[in-house]
């Protein structure tokens, strides 16, 4: 096949392209034999291409012969420009035209371009005009002629036109405006996505808290939770409130490091876990122990921290263990406040470490905070700094647990727009006096053992409760657990031994304890047994029981009852 003859047909060959130049060439030059279209200079101007230019030459020769309108006309991006102090209009290109209809040409942009004013480019257009220095807004909302509104990016750049060199006429401004529709909603979606995530880490979070705190006998307690800003993904704060009965509480505040729906499921496994190891009525630091362990179970790569206090209202104590969280906070009655300086240990999921539990005073009169990091750490400042800022906003924030959450988080400077979550519990062991007093009373009896320990123990128990007026059948009850179980304590337990009644304005409390460590447990007696019905009794009686470890060696076995109204129990005889 001869090749030569068919080169010019086929796509692509030198002939072909030289074929394609030569009829570009010819369409461009008109009959006087010059180009009749502008060109850009060297320097941005608009001038003529120059006459003497070779018609044909290298690769190149056919952009250098394209004018500004070729060039211009032919990008998708919209391009005006304006020349003079009054902006009128020397060009528009095809992508203008078709997202805002034709533009007179000569006429001012302050009538003919009404989308310029609307966007407010007119004033930005004289700072070009008087700088020389080109000026950008980014992502403007447009309405487009069919209704549906596009972003655009536009760039305002000062031209100097070579008909008007040297006078103020003679120089204008381009406007160039590149679509980013299509950027601006990918942005818009993801920020939806994030904002859906959010929301819905929010409320997993807020499902796995305490929907109400339960609100002890002898303690008043508020706690609150403020996720961050919209800008930082929640976290895993959280805190919890639980009785244990026999008068006490355990009171926990706790932190899974990490944002987003993981931190949350994260919280609320060590949250439930939490609840149940501390049904188990165990010291703080066996607590804490069993939940480090649980912790490396959960996801070994998350950190979480923890902090674990339990009160016992009979001798005004606060036992805690911590694994890595910031220290209690305790306001006396006076107004000092103080921290607990005790080393804590690692957070949880270091395994191997062994916990230990510390005790704080906790008098009548005494209020104390839990918080998280949230509160007190900031970006450009030590934690200690806004640990020490929280001890001075503590000790001014009186009034209700609930008045002193919110003052310490307004002191704090915990607004919506806060970079992170915030956990924060306050409890109070108020001061009673007067009727409301009558109805707290505490009553212990040291028993050395022997023979006459459970007589002296029916005769306390009578005497006690007799005086605190309490109904026949209550009293009845009362004594004979208090029997059962000092008869347990002489049976299995060694000295000291020890009897206390409690009494608060919803429940007695039984409670014995002696210096074994063999916790009691409910059975079965046969009937030939002699004993082993003691604690079963209890259990029938009471309206709940329960054995725990002492701190220094030993348990404690109670019982409690639930007292009728507090009217009828003080107008009983």
């Amino acid at each position: 096949m001869n090749f030569t003859r068919w080169s010019a047909r086929l796509p692509g060959t030198p002939r072909r392209s030289a074929v394609a130049r030569a009829a570009r060439s010819a369409d461009s030059v008109p009959a006087s034999g010059r180009p009749g279209r502008e060109v850009p200079s060297a320097r941005g101007e608009l001038t003529d291409p120059d006459p003497d230019a070779p018609a044909d030459g290298p690769a190149v020769g056919p952009l250098d012969a394209l004018s500004v309108h070729d060039l211009l006309g032919q990008v998708p991006a919209l391009v005006a420009l304006v020349q003079g102090a009054d902006h009128r209009i020397g060009y528009v290109n095809a992508a203008y035209v078709r997202a805002f209809g034709e533009r007179p040409r000569g006429e001012r942009a302050k009538e003919a371009l009404p989308e310029l004013v609307e966007l407010g480019l007119l004033p930005l257009m004289d700072q070009v005009l008087r700088s020389g220095k080109p000026r950008t807004v980014k992502s403007r909302r447009v309405p487009a002629r069919a209704g549906k509104h596009s972003f655009y990016t536009f760039t305002c750049t000062p031209v100097e036109l070579a008909h008007g060199a040297g006078g103020r006429e003679g120089r204008g401004v381009l406007v160039f405006a590149t679509d980013v529709t299509d950027q601006v909603e990918s942005a818009e979606r993801l920020r939806a996505s994030e904002a859906r995530q959010r929301e819905a880490a929010v409320t997993l979070q807020r499902s796995l808290l305490p929907q109400e705190l339960e609100q002890p006998d002898d303690l008043r307690v508020a706690a609150t939770y403020r996720p961050g800003g919209t800008e930082a993904a929640v976290g895993g704060d959280w805190y919890d409130v639980i009785t244990l009965g026999g008068g006490r509480t355990a009171l926990v505040i706790g932190d899974v490091m990490g944002r987003g729906v993981r931190a949350a499921a994260v919280m609320g496994q060590l949250r439930t876990a939490v609840r149940a190891y501390a049904r188990l009525d165990l010291p703080p630091h066996e607590v804490m122990q069993l939940l480090d362990g649980l912790a490396a179970d959960i996801d070994a790569g998350q950190i979480a921290t923890c902090l674990y206090a339990v009160h016992d209202p009979g001798e005004e104590l606060l036992t805690y263990a911590s694994a890595g969280h910031l220290p209690v906070l305790v306001r006396d009655a006076d107004g000092h406040v103080h921290s607990a300086h005790e080393p804590t240990g690692p957070p949880l999921g270091t395994e191997g470490w062994q916990h230990t539990s510390a005790t704080m005073p906790f008098p009548a009169g005494a209020t104390a905070v839990l918080y998280t990091d949230g509160l007190v750490e900031r970006r450009d400042a030590d934690i200690d700094v806004g640990v020490a800022a929280l001890e001075r906003a503590f000790a001014g924030a009186t009034g209700s647990p609930e008045i002193i959450c919110d003052r310490l988080l307004r002191a704090l400077g915990i607004t919506a727009e806060h970079d992170d979550d915030v956990a924060l519990l306050v409890f109070q062991n108020p001061r009673r006096d007067g009727q409301h007093a009558e109805l707290f009373r505490n009553a212990a009896l040291d028993l050395l053992g022997g023979v006459e320990a459970a007589p002296r123990a029916r005769a306390f128990a009578s005497g006690v409760l007799t005086s605190w007026r309490f109904p026949r059948e209550l009293h009845d009850l009362g004594v004979l657990a208090a029997s059962e179980l000092v008869a347990n304590s002489l049976q299995h337990g060694v000295p000291p031994m020890r009897l206390r009644l409690r009494r608060t304005d919803r429940r007695l409390v039984v409670e014995v304890t002696d210096g074994d460590d063999h916790l009691p447990r409910r059975r079965q007696a046969e009937p030939v047994d002699e004993t082993g019905r003691g604690i079963s009794i209890v259990a029938t009686i009471a309206a709940s029981w329960g054995a725990r470890l002492t701190p220094g060696g030993g348990k404690a076995v109670w019982c409690e009852f639930t007292l009728p109204t507090v009217e009828s129990v003080a107008t009983a005889s």
